[in-house]
């Protein structure tokens, strides 16, 4: 019976073989895919991750503000009736030009024709006592006192007759100036008073030159000398044009408040344009660029090598062995393509401008110094074209 058990449990001669060549070729195997394989510790350095840079100097550029501003006339003169009737007719096409002397309305005349008749009436008969009794007076025949009435009654009469004369005038209602004309605020058939809240037909805008309102905010103004905008200071003022480029005329500054807005917390100011073509009307929103002064030991960098953080803003300089390291820095304004640094640059620093989403604190980067573009991005506008190509 033991026989018949150790024959049982004594191992298959053809299996034991058959594992053993399995073996035999897993191990092969293994071995072939070790060899192809390099180790990781004879792995050499990461190459270095190539990028462009800018050597940065200091330089000395003008005080720039880029600020939302609102257009007006130069001059607002609100049309007005100055007799009440019925309104007959509007005279003008409403956002028509005008010339100053051009009948904007008619106000219904007839009352005031039929007043001036009585008026010139009375001046006649009043001229007429007058006339009688003046040689009766050097005559003595009437006394002083009688003639004397006489008198200050015809002046009056005359007086009235002057004031009908007006009223029958003013029934035609004329512009006051030269402009583009509003909207009719009254339509045919209306009732016109003179009250200030009845006597409003229209108003005129004189466009050219164009008036523009705009403010310095405190941020604005902490970067000028004394925190406000010299007038004595060479201030220049272009009109940036919403679909790029600039406005060919040039403004200059006619207005500048000696005061803090108290509401709006800005230094208001006001420029004339020049505005032949009816460009630009009054309420319009604009961007305006002022340029005033000067900023000293600034630096230039390109807008894409700036990064924003929680903390401020940033750019990757390449410091000794080509390592990049992270460099704080407070900003100015834009200027074409490119920011203006105010602090945190040292002249000829290398700012990388690419690969910024690839860098790490202390990698070690292969840099290329290629030129700062400084080309304007905002080409000047002709006049008359909608905001250049």
């Amino acid at each position: 019976m033991n026989a018949g058990v150790d024959a049982t449990m004594a191992p298959n001669p053809i299996r034991f073989g058959q594992h053993a060549r399995r073996t035999a070729l897993l191990g092969a195997a293994m071995l072939l895919w070790a060899g192809s394989v390099p180790a990781q510790g004879n792995s050499g350095p990461a190459p270095a991750l190539p990028v462009s840079v800018v050597e940065v100097t200091p330089t000395t550029l003008p005080n720039t503000f880029e600020i939302t501003a609102q257009a007006e006339g130069a001059r607002e003169a609100e049309v007005r009736a100055r007799v009440g009737g019925i309104l007959l007719k509007r005279l003008y096409d409403e956002g028509a030009r005008v010339k100053e002397g051009q009948p904007l309305f008619q106000i219904d005349p007839e009352p005031y024709r039929n007043a001036l008749e009585e008026a010139a009436a009375k001046a006649r008969q009043t001229a007429r006592e007058t006339a009688r009794l003046k040689p009766l007076f050097n005559k003595q025949a009437v006394s002083m006192k009688e003639y004397e009435d006489s008198v200050s009654v015809n002046e009056i009469a005359q007086a009235n007759l002057k004031t009908a004369q007006l009223n029958l005038k003013w029934t035609t209602v004329t512009a006051t100036m030269d402009g583009v004309s509003g909207r009719a605020q009254r339509s045919e058939g209306n009732l016109i008073t003179t009250a200030s809240d009845g006597s409003l037909l229209t108003s005129i805008y004189q466009v050219n030159p164009i008036w523009v309102r705009f403010g310095l905010s405190e941020s604005d103004t902490a970067r000028l000398p004394g925190g406000r905008l010299d007038p004595k200071q060479e201030t220049s003022v272009e009109i940036l044009m919403p679909g790029g480029g600039v406005y060919p005329h040039k403004g200059r500054i006619n207005f500048l408040s000696v005061y803090i807005d108290p509401k709006l917390g800005t230094q208001q100011l006001r420029a004339e344009f020049s505005n032949p073509d009816s460009h630009f009307m009054p309420g319009q929103f604009l961007r305006v660029r002022v340029t005033t002064g000067q900023q000293e030991n600034v630096f230039l960098v390109p807008q894409a090598a700036v990064i924003q953080t929680e903390k401020g803003f940033m750019v990757w300089t390449v410091g000794e062995g080509d390592k990049v390291v992270p460099t704080p820095i407070r900003t100015g304004n834009w200027i074409d393509r490119n920011w203006v640094v105010l602090s945190g640059l040292k002249p000829n620093d290398r700012v990388v401008v690419d690969n910024l989403i690839k860098i790490r604190p202390g990698a070690v980067v292969a840099p290329k110094v290629v030129p700062l573009d400084t080309t304007p991005l905002v080409p000047v506008t002709q006049s008359g074209d909608k905001g250049g190509k």
